[in-house]
């Protein structure tokens, strides 16, 4: 199917583009989901605004003891970038599990981010990052936690005329270690379930759990209980398992074609329990 006729804009600036979205325009980067969502005209934009080409949106620098990440950037830079490789490995390691080459090489974190797939995997990442989204308008800039921007499926706290100008990870220390497990869809590449895992040990027992998990549910999310059930306790795998068997706990597990609500809240365990016991081998 063709999409509806639309007017394109490339602006020169995100000055202009932000000019363009206060005027009710939308915005387009990789267009990995917009334009499939076009073509079936699941989506009928009117006019939309390419920031996609904006240099100003298309960095990734440290800065003040944290990863600045514009929303420009694709998913090959970030998974190839030397600095998220030595700094932030749970980010570079997420990217690469994403679609394919050529999704990689158009999509964009900001577009991913932006657009809040139950099944991506950045939102799994990000949690378990404690990662700041940072929203850009016309009027100014806000900056939220995951958990304050990532509301529901296909649903986040973006305003009209709000895009998602940057993403900030923190630097961690040298006795943090990270994993991202996935069980993929072998046809699309999303996630059946996704699982990130961050500790950090000491003297044998968890100091520091986050676990984010996508794919589960209607949205990404961070397993709060999974953390609180690990924290302070020894480092074995008997706790590990205790632990991740809570992931699915008050969650509206997603049934399709794919998997049963049942099996997916049994691959969230099993996947949260990798990810922990990986995460787990790179903190030493």
């Amino acid at each position: 199917m063709i999409a509806n006729s639309f007017e394109y804009s490339a602006p020169g600036s995100l000055k202009e583009a932000l000019a363009l979205l206060a005027e009710g325009a939308k915005p387009l980067a990789g267009g990995m989901s917009l334009i499939p969502m076009m073509k079936l005209r699941l989506a009928n934009p009117e006019h939309l605004v390419d920031i996609g080409r904006l240099p100003e949106l298309n960095y990734i620098r440290e800065e003040g003891g944290a990863i600045h990440i514009g929303a420009g950037v694709t998913h090959f830079e970030v998974e190839s970038s030397p600095l998220l490789l030595g700094k932030c490995p749970l980010l570079a390691e997420t990217a690469a599990y994403i679609g394919d080459i050529q999704v990689r090489n158009r999509g964009t974190l900001g577009g991913s981010v932006a657009h809040a797939d139950p099944s991506a995997d950045y939102p799994a990442a990000l949690h378990a990052l404690d990662a700041k989204i940072v929203l850009t308008s016309s009027e100014g800039t806000r900056t939220l936690s995951t958990e304050e921007f990532f509301l529901d499926t296909f649903t986040t706290a973006l305003d009209p005329g709000e895009i998602v100008s940057e993403v900030i990870v923190p630097v961690d220390a040298g006795l943090t270690g990270t994993s991202y497990q996935k069980f993929l869809q072998p046809a699309s590449g999303f996630a059946i379930v996704g699982a990130a895992a961050r500790v950090r040990q000491e003297g044998g027992k968890f100091t520091m759990v986050r676990v984010g998990v996508t794919g589960l549910s209607g949205n990404g999310y961070r397993a709060r209980n999974v953390e609180d059930a690990l924290v302070g306790q020894d480092v074995t795998d008997a706790n590990i398992k205790a632990a991740a068997a809570l992931v699915a706990d008050g969650q509206d597990a997603s049934s399709d074609l794919h998997a049963t609500a049942e099996y997916r809240a049994h691959l969230a365990g099993a996947y949260t329990a990798r990810a922990l016991r990986a995460a787990l081998s790179r903190s030493a």
